[in-house]
This record gives structure tokens, sequence and C-alpha cells, in this order.
């Protein structure tokens, strides 16, 4: 049977800092478009005998669709936000009226839009740049039988931090790979640190206990 999901409004951080007349109630909105939308399609499909996009879908172009539907439902929701016009363009999202017809190649105002499924947040981006990066964090029950029984996608964690160049490393993937940057540790407890949404305890590494989990 397919279930629909919610976001719960206890799990957001009154304290966290939201630029650009962001408001928590943007991101509510906007992580409810997305399990409202795969509700009504995964109930078409698994109405066919069709399997759920969530199973269809490459993790990567799982991530890269979760990225757009995200960009596009938090420009609906804010006050301040648009969607950067500029195709590939950076940041994803850009203040409405700061540049040209709302569209810039490579901005230095405005916020980027990740998804991943590694908790903790910690995605590759194509290069480190100065930037407010915001992390959605989901994940997929992908291994449940029979499938009617798989939990619906789910938001586990959301985080929006302002990052600098020097808080990435860069990835090296040999002469086949595309090189790429992900934040180093200081980078990763800069985003961390203000967190918006977690659906689960947040596990950070102490350099004098080791891991352990924080509410």
């Amino acid at each position: 049977m397919i279930t629909p999901q919610e976001v719960y409004l206890d799990k957001f951080n009154p304290a966290s800092v939201l630029p650009y007349n962001l408001r928590r109630a943007d991101f509510q909105l906007a992580m409810q478009d997305v399990y409202d939308y795969f509700y009504d399609v995964n109930l078409h499909l698994r109405g066919r005998d069709l399997s759920r996009m969530e199973d269809m879908l490459r993790p990567a172009i799982l991530s890269g669709t979760l990225s757009d539907m995200l960009t596009e439902s938090v420009a609906k929701h804010s006050r301040s936000l648009r969607v950067n016009a500029y195709f590939n363009g950076h940041p994803d999202l850009v203040p409405d009226g700061r540049f040209p017809d709302n569209k810039i190649k490579s901005g230095d105002e405005g916020v980027e839009v990740k998804t991943t499924r590694k908790a903790g947040g910690a995605v590759d981006t194509h290069g480190g740049r100065n930037q407010w990066m915001c992390v959605f964090v989901y994940e997929t029950d992908n291994v449940t039988q029979p499938v009617d029984d798989r939990a619906p996608l789910k938001f586990t964690e959301v985080y929006l931090g302002k990052v600098s160049a020097d808080d990435f490393r860069r990835n090296e993937r040999g002469d086949l790979g595309t090189r790429t940057s992900t934040l180093d540790r200081d980078g990763i407890a800069k985003l961390r640190e203000n967190w918006v949404y977690l659906d689960k305890p947040l596990v950070t590494r102490d350099s004098r206990r080791g891991l352990r989990a924080v509410e």
C-alpha cells in the first residue's frame, strides 16, 4: 500500500540562521511538495503494477530530480529567492532582481541546493566556492518485500551553511573520472552547525571521544 509522507514541524531548529528572508515554512512546504508528488505518482504507478519512482530511477538521477524539485519549490514559496534562469548556472537560487533576468552563470549571491543519501550532508560538488549551501539528506527503502510495504522517500536532515572555497577538498578521480570537491572536516562542521531539520540523531566526530550522536 502506498502511504503518504509528512514533514514534522517539531524536527525544525528554531535557532537556525536563514538568509535571504527564508522561513522554516519555506523548507516545510518544499519538502511536502516533493512528498505529495511522489505519493500521487507512485499511487498511479503501483495501480498499474509498475515500479515506484524510488525503485525505477538510478540514485544519481533521483538525486538530480530531487534537487531540481526542491529548488523550484523553495523558489515558489520564498519571499526573496528565485530559480537561477541560467542553464546549469551557480547558485541554484538567486535573490530576486539582483542579476539581469535572474540569470547568472556564476554568482556569489544566493543559495546552492544539493541532495544526498549520505548522512551528515557530505555531498560532492563540481568545485569549491564561497556560497550558502543547502543540503537535503534523504533515504529510500529499496529492500522491503513485498514492494508495496516499502516506506516512502523521506528527508532526514537539512543543512544550510555559509561556506568558503577554502572549506573544500579536491577529490582526484584518475584520468577517466570527473574531478569533484567535497567539504573538508571544518567545512562539514560549519555546515552542520546551522542545521535546519533533523528527523534522526546527527552523528558527528569528536576528536577526543570518537563518534557520537547529537540529538
